[in-house]
């Protein structure tokens, strides 16, 4: 098997840095010069559609992007996983493909094919379900060392990812998702605080379109607890037998994580099921969750609007009663581990 691993050396004429993130900004632009397809589909960015609905304090933003009609499309089911190739195992990577290690576990890949304008995909060495709570550890340091550019985002097997047979995180420009923009301003109104204690803090989104959480701590045990916390709350509400379908986004800044928690309801709105004009391809996931909406056709980029946005965000996330009943539950969690 080729080495895919990049060296520091060929990095170092991209970098100006030497931490993970500065090799992680280095390793995209390396790979726009040795790797063909890559460079033309980030050079496709520049022509991609956004247009931007606002809510209430808050926006959303849709993006027609017709390079991620793969991504968006993706049969997740049992059936085809096992029929096709694991795409993010060493032996399978593309010939161009190269990345860098990230604690002995992980491989830092650039995207080829890109949402954000420098996007990475992190699987695991090892081919291994994509299931979290092992892998809770190894979030909050991707996400610590690579804090300086980027925000570090996770989907679950059965909401949105499309290698939900491997385990991996994905990376991209913190600035570029509206909610990281909003988050702050959001306390108070959107954002309520639920429990607070001696560095850690729980929040709880309201009429936000998106129910959600939002845990800020220094304090790395705390938050994996939590975390943890919250999908064993979910399993209770839920007849799958993996893992509870959620999305995550990663910060680290200013010494501390935040750490959104977005749980889901079902992994496709019905659009996605319709057929002939009333058919809208749209497959969230956490960037969609972020605020940043995809969508690899045209037509549905015309389509959509700020009523279907409404409705289709409020069919894949969580329920207000079925949310109400998780954070309860979280409170007395709360008060004996955080």
């Amino acid at each position: 098997m080729r080495n895919v691993i990049i060296s520091r050396e060929e990095l170092r004429p991209f970098a100006k840095g030497d931490s993970l993130a500065d090799l992680t900004k280095a390793l995209l632009n390396q790979q726009k010069t040795s790797w063909e397809l890559l460079r033309k589909n980030y050079e496709s960015l520049n022509k991609i559609e956004i247009k931007t609905f606002s809510f209430d304090g808050f926006e959303i933003k849709v993006q027609f992007n017709p390079g991620r009609i793969t991504s968006s499309t993706a049969k997740v089911d049992a059936a085809s996983i096992k029929a096709r190739k694991c795409f993010l195992c060493l032996e399978n990577l593309p010939e161009g493909q190269r990345g860098i290690p990230f604690n002995e576990d992980y491989l830092i890949l650039a995207n080829p094919y890109p949402i954000f304008r420098e996007h990475f995909t992190i699987p695991s060495l090892i081919h291994q379900p994509q299931y979290l709570k092992p892998a809770i550890n190894d979030l909050l340091k991707l996400s610590k060392e690579l804090g300086k550019y980027y925000v570090v985002f996770y989907n679950g097997p059965k909401a949105g990812a499309s290698a939900p047979d491997h385990l991996h995180f994905q990376a991209g420009e913190k600035n570029f998702l509206p909610l990281y923009i909003e988050i702050n301003k959001l306390k108070g109104e959107k954002l309520l605080e639920y429990y607070v204690n001696h560095n850690f803090t729980l929040y709880h989104s309201k009429d936000y379109l998106r129910n959600l959480f939002l845990i800020e701590s220094s304090d790395a045990n705390k938050i994996k607890k939590a975390i943890e916390s919250i999908l064993d709350s979910l399993q209770e509400f839920t007849d799958l037998d993996e893992e509870p379908m959620i999305n995550i986004l990663s910060f680290f800044e200013g010494e501390k994580w935040k750490i959104i928690v977005i749980p889901r309801e079902k992994h496709r709105p019905d659009y996605y099921f319709n057929e002939g004009e009333e058919q809208i391809l749209f497959s969230p996931a956490s960037v969609d969750l972020g605020g940043v909406c995809i969508t690899p056709r045209e037509e549905d980029f015309k389509k959509i609007s700020a009523d279907i946005l409404v409705d289709a965000l409020k069919q894949v996330t969580i329920p207000q009663e079925k949310f109400l009943r998780v954070l309860a539950r979280l409170k007395d969690v709360c008060k004996i581990y955080c």
